[in-house]
């Protein structure tokens, strides 16, 4: 590993002052078949101060797979910590007088919402899907953030359905969750083509020297950090972030200052 002051603080302490992390890609609350140790919000908040995590962005599990519950949860937990905590409204395509109803009430919950959140592998609609229309032309009017589930192959969100929307939709500043997982050159290739998308690092940390390649051919300008907590450990991503091969400025980049210019006038 390259000499580090960042790094080498964060082995002795758990956390570096100097390089504070904002996390891109959360969620909270329980799932189904699964135990999470600290899933609700006052447990995560432990576990990301623990690591220095300044601010998790995140959407509730509620949000995405309860619609009788919907992105009610992701407000209370964000107004219990607003310090720590901002929210994505999460879009469900198969229930369009949802979609209507919470985007309707979007302008009005500012001190929540940063952006909007697309699950489209887990709902079985393509983002390209007329369903999404009326979200992504929201998120294009406001210039918005939209975090969006890719994965290499998918048949609802792979590279070729974030082309075809990054083309369409030039203002909304995707983050392509996960980077196309294993499909790292399909990535970097629409994080080149569209300047508007950025490389988010959930599940991407469990490969050594993709955030390399990432800083190398696109720039770490263009890169997120994340971890999808409390499904995995901050201290391991960012253990695993430190450890890889890049620069000083990079880290800043990519753990606070890339995140701090996409939220500002957001918070």
């Amino acid at each position: 590993m390259a000499a580090s002051a960042i790094a080498a603080e964060f082995w002795e302490t758990g956390k570096c002052e100097t390089c504070p992390v904002y996390d891109m890609h959360g969620h909270m609350g329980m799932w189904h078949s699964i135990y999470f140790p600290r899933p609700e919000p006052e447990q995560m908040l432990r576990s990301m101060q623990a690591a220095g995590v300044r601010l998790l962005c995140f959407a509730h599990h509620a949000a995405l797979l309860a619609p009788d519950i919907g992105n009610a949860a992701s407000e209370e937990a964000v107004r219990r910590f607003p310090e720590h905590f901002r929210a994505y409204m999460s879009i469900v395509p198969d229930y369009p007088e949802i979609i209507e109803r919470d985007l309707a009430r979007f302008d009005n919950c500012r001190d929540v919402y940063v952006g909007l959140k697309l699950l489209a592998d887990y709902h079985g609609v393509p983002i390209t899907d007329a369903r999404y229309r009326s979200t992504w032309e929201f998120a294009e009017e406001r210039s918005l953030p939209v975090l969006v589930h890719t994965w290499g192959g998918s048949l609802h969100n792979g590279a070729s359905h974030v082309r075809e929307i990054a083309g369409r939709y030039p203002a909304v500043r995707m983050l392509l969750g996960h980077s196309l997982n294993n499909h790292w050159d399909e990535a970097i290739a629409i994080a080149r083509d569209f300047p508007q998308t950025y490389l988010e690092l959930t599940s991407v940390l469990f490969v050594r020297g993709v955030v390399e390649r990432f800083c190398e051919t696109v720039g770490s300008e263009r890169v997120l950090y994340g971890t999808d907590l409390p499904w995995f450990s901050e201290h391991h991503a960012i253990g695993a972030l430190l450890s890889e091969d890049i620069t000083e400025d990079d880290r800043h980049n990519i753990c606070h200052r890339n995140a701090e210019k996409l939220l500002d006038g957001l918070l």
